[in-house]
């Protein structure tokens, strides 16, 4: 049972998506700072702060640790797998676009079978 009531939603849950987000938190924090102390370096070190948020998170994607877009079969629903799809690319990923990585429109990279997965899950 999953806290949403049901177990139908991939809601993405990713070491990318958590790290991101967690550094994008500390530049948020540091800029809210900036505007009560009317700092303008400290106001500089949170947007360079989010900067190595999305470059972070775009890392961790690239190298298998985000997520293709849509929703994802359930057996890879948890944080510890690795989109094994990311090496050459998901169709429509402006990430994958930006790392010069395609896969041709309407191509989708096959996913791994299911006892590949858990086996990865259960090396973790």
């Amino acid at each position: 049972m999953f806290i949403h009531g049901d177990d139908d939603h991939d809601l993405g849950h990713t070491v990318a998506g958590w790290s991101g987000a967690g550094i994008a938190v500390l530049g948020f924090g540091l800029c809210g700072l900036a505007l009560i102390k009317a700092s303008g370096l400290l106001a500089l070190a949170g947007v360079a702060v989010l900067v190595l948020a999305l470059l972070t998170t775009w890392l961790l994607h690239l190298t298998g640790w985000g997520k293709p877009s849509g929703p994802r079969p359930a057996s890879q629903w948890d944080w510890r797998v690795r989109d094994v799809t990311a090496r050459d690319g998901h169709s429509d990923c402006l990430g994958c676009r930006l790392a010069g990585r395609r896969t041709s429109r309407g191509q989708v990279a096959e996913r791994p079978a299911e006892g590949v997965v858990a086996d990865a899950v259960a090396d973790v």
